[in-house]
């Protein structure tokens, strides 16, 4: 780095932490404005310093602020509470406390006082200078600087009610119910106003605290497995997901499971968004950096209409160069870098909701490194997109997994091998996790990890598409007959690796019982063509 860049990173430190409300405002722009689209990541972690240094407001104004929106006096609902804050941010600082009706132990969030005006003052600040900004972002950036202002805006004025984050809360507790590695905590929602939020108290470690992990004796790698696939779990399958995951926000409980808090910033992905991010995994897969570069396109990175061409062989390089010697080497921070420049080079502007996904799976990635420094986060991601592609009964998905297993036409047999193995590697080290062995003992009957890859449901669904699909009956029986012999050790070779993880007896009976529908479906198939042929 330049004597230079050093020095107008020390500037621009120097100017925004002499702003009246550095503190608060600055703050909130490193955790919710971490875009590569828009701020230099030597600029955003200056940022990040002022986010940490965010003071506490006294006690006495956070009590009464909780008596006003109780009603009630603090000892008529808590025996006891802490007379220093647990946690410090930007809207707002947490308490330790204890109900006196049952004795359990909570977290109070209160709200930083008249802190809703300084955010309107300066939004209307970033407003005014975004209008003056516009033309240039425009031309330079390729994005309109008013409405990442607006979009900001919007999340930012969102979190200022303690009851909508008290909705996020219920809504994971509800997405997570029956994961034993997953811990959402408890919300007291008679006790919940606009500015405070009573919920469970989390009796974990911090994730700020990697040495303390460690000390505890938490099987590290088993923790990250679990994160990994708890967070991809609510990007692709639930489509609400954490958009603020920092070291803070995460404890590692002693039983192995990761708990989440702080759900005033959560984002929605709908599901066709949900549907094109499987794609776009496909596509990687695959290596068709065309179908990549629409998928941008479809997602609302680039404007409807624009010429995708230019964009492809940058894809290509950016892809080959970061899993050219396998997943091992592949990281996200180096990816976004690059993709950085693609931001820049062309006109691609990132969507509110896409830049806290970019965000959150750094972060994430950054406290697996933390933790671990040579853990392989595609090595734990890859695992589960091949189970949620062999096991989900999703249409949709269905309709990936033969995209997946066809290349040009062609049946991939080592494809499918490698996708089984990835799949049954995620189900053991989910299973494997002290958490759910304790969740395993007790007969909870509404387990959401599965001590075996499930493919029952899949074989079903392949048996009915080679029954009902012409063409993909012709492309399997090719791909049996391929080079004019039969392909029998691949498929002793499939069987060889599923035949511990499925109950033959069982999926037979399953097939027989769905038998006679497909005998009716059947009937109704070739009655309809036979009518369509007249």
């Amino acid at each position: 780095m330049t004597a230079s860049s050093e020095g107008m990173k020390k500037l621009f430190h120097f100017v925004l932490g002499s702003l009246e409300t550095s503190c608060v405002i600055w703050g909130l722009l490193s955790s919710k404005l971490a875009r590569p689209d828009i701020i230099r990541e030597d600029y955003m972690n200056e940022l990040c310093i002022l986010q940490d240094d965010v003071p506490s407001f006294p006690n006495q104004v956070a009590f009464n602020i909780i008596e006003e929106e109780l009603g009630q006096p603090l000892e008529a609902v808590f025996s006891k509470i802490s007379s220093r804050t647990i946690a410090a941010a930007s809207l707002g600082q947490v308490y330790r406390a204890t109900l006196r009706d049952s004795g359990e132990e909570v977290a109070i969030k209160v709200q930083r006082p008249e802190i809703e005006p300084i955010i309107y003052r300066d939004l209307f600040l970033f407003r005014t200078l975004a209008s003056f900004l516009n033309g240039i972002s425009l031309q330079k950036l390729g994005c309109n600087a008013e409405l990442i202002v607006d979009e900001f805006g919007e999340k930012l004025l969102e979190e200022l009610d303690y009851t909508l984050e008290a909705r996020n809360i219920e809504d994971f507790i509800v997405n997570f119910k029956g994961d034993p590695t997953v811990k959402i905590p408890r919300v007291y929602k008679q006790l919940c106003g606009p500015r405070v939020l009573v919920m469970e108290w989390i009796d974990g470690i911090r994730c700020t605290n990697p040495q303390a992990v460690k000390d505890a004796g938490i099987d590290v790698n088993g923790f990250l497995t679990v994160g990994v696939s708890a967070a991809l779990r609510q990007l692709l399958e639930f489509g609400l997901f954490h958009g603020d995951p920092h070291p803070g926000n995460i404890f590692a409980m002693q039983d192995g499971r990761i708990a989440y808090v702080d759900f005033g910033n959560v984002a929605v992905l709908s599901q066709q968004n949900k549907q094109i991010l499987i794609d776009a995994v496909v596509h990687a897969v695959n290596e068709d950096y065309v179908e990549m570069a629409n998928d941008f396109t479809r997602l609302g990175f680039l404007a409807p209409g624009t010429d995708v061409s230019p964009i492809v062989p940058a894809l290509e390089s950016i892809w080959q160069n970061s899993v050219g010697k396998g997943l091992s080497d592949f990281n996200f921070r180096s990816v976004t870098g690059k993709f950085n420049q693609l931001v820049y080079n062309y006109p691609i502007r990132i969507p509110e909701r896409f830049s806290l996904v970019i965000r959150s799976l750094l972060t994430q990635e950054g406290i697996c490194f933390t933790l671990q420094p040579d853990f392989k986060f595609l090595e734990v991601a890859y695992p589960y997109v091949a189970k949620r592609l062999l096991t989900d009964p999703n249409p949709a998905l269905r309709e990936r997994l033969i995209q997946v297993l066809f290349k040009d036409g062609v049946f991939q047999w080592k494809r499918l091998e490698n996708l089984i193995v990835l799949a049954k590697e995620n189900v053991t080290k989910l299973s494997s996790n002290p958490a759910f062995q304790a969740k395993d003992m007790q007969g909870s009957r509404d387990l959401q990890v599965s001590r075996k890859l499930d493919l029952t449901d899949t074989i079903k669904d392949g048996a009915r598409l080679f029954i009902f699909d012409e063409g993909i009956r012709r492309k399997l029986i090719l791909a049996l007959t391929e080079d004019s012999k039969l392909h029998i050790q691949e498929l002793v070779d499939v069987y060889r690796l599923v035949e511990d993880q499925i109950d033959v007896p069982s999926v037979a009976v399953e097939v027989a019982r769905d038998f006679p529908t497909v005998v009716r479906d059947l009937m109704l198939s070739w009655s309809e063509s036979v009518l369509a042929d007249r």
